[in-house]
């Protein structure tokens, strides 16, 4: 089949292409816009940027050295200060059963048969009737002593 008749012009060659460069040609050149090159990497930069990997990689390993450290100091200072905490509770357990201790001591000196036994000791008694004076008031104001003097309250 033969379909050349349906391609209007598209079988034409551009054959100033396979003719020896002319001037035409140069200026058919001038209007080709060069695109711009991509940048070589060169041995330099490729060095800078392998020794500022490197830098960061030294930096991060001192920073992650500071802060263990950070972390081993700081946990020091807690346990120093729960040994502390726990040396204050142990006094404080002691000075309650000392407390405790003093209390159940006063409470047995302070006992009513201890106080009795002291007495006794002492050479005191129990009131008897016979230790009772009475006073006998006949008049409102007036008081009659154990010498037989009246006194008056004027």
């Amino acid at each position: 089949m033969n379909n050349s008749k349906y391609y209007n012009d598209s079988l034409a060659y551009d054959f100033d292409m396979f003719m020896p460069s002319t001037a035409k040609r140069e200026k058919r050149e001038e209007n080709i816009i060069k695109m711009a090159r991509p940048k070589i990497k060169t041995k330099r930069k490729a060095a800078v940027r392998r020794v500022s990997v490197s830098a960061f990689g030294v930096m991060f390993a001192t920073f992650m050295l500071f802060a263990l450290c950070g972390n081993l100091f700081l946990r020091l200072q807690i346990n120093e200060v729960n040994s502390q905490i726990n040396n204050v509770k142990a006094q404080i357990s002691e000075l309650d059963s000392e407390k405790t201790n003093l209390e159940v001591e006063f409470e047995r000196k302070i006992s009513y048969a201890n106080i009795e036994l002291e007495a006794t000791e002492l050479g005191m008694r129990k009131m008897s009737k016979e230790q009772v004076k009475y006073i006998r008031v006949n008049e409102k104001n007036s008081a009659l002593t154990s010498d037989g003097v009246i006194t008056d309250a004027d």
